[in-house]
């Protein structure tokens, strides 16, 4: 199963996402393992492994469009978790999320910034 994408993405998964991304994965073990391997080898191994967009800009992004979407509240929380450890600061976060409002509607940031207050409010490396 491991191939080069596999080993860069799994890598960088580690890298952005720590504990949280490994559980995602580990959860889908049971149901959809080549599923799991598609997420580590195309959006970490491939995408997030480009050159061009820093984490930071990267994982921003991801938390604009997970909450404009409104209905993915489990993989923004990961993300937001995730954008903290590439070195976002609450502060960017929230501004992100609160900058989807004039986009995807109040709701939708609402949403957002409920999930960010749940992340913010649990113990590091939870």
């Amino acid at each position: 199963m491991n191939n080069e994408r596999y080993d860069r993405g799994l890598a960088k998964l580690k890298e952005i996402d720590g504990l949280a991304g490994e559980k995602v994965i580990d959860s889908l073990k049971d149901i959809a393992p080549d599923f799991a391997r598609l997420i580590i080898e195309f959006p970490f191994g491939d995408i997030y492994s480009r050159p061009g967009l820093d984490l930071k800009v990267r994982e921003l992004a991801v938390v604009a469009a997970l909450t404009a979407l409104g209905n993915a509240a489990p993989q923004l929380k990961v993300h937001i978790h995730g954008a903290r450890n590439v070195g976002c600061s609450q502060e960017e976060i929230v501004e992100i999320i609160m900058q989807m409002a004039v986009y995807a509607g109040f709701p939708a940031a609402l949403n957002g910034l409920f999930a960010a207050k749940e992340v913010f409010g649990e113990a590091p490396g939870a």
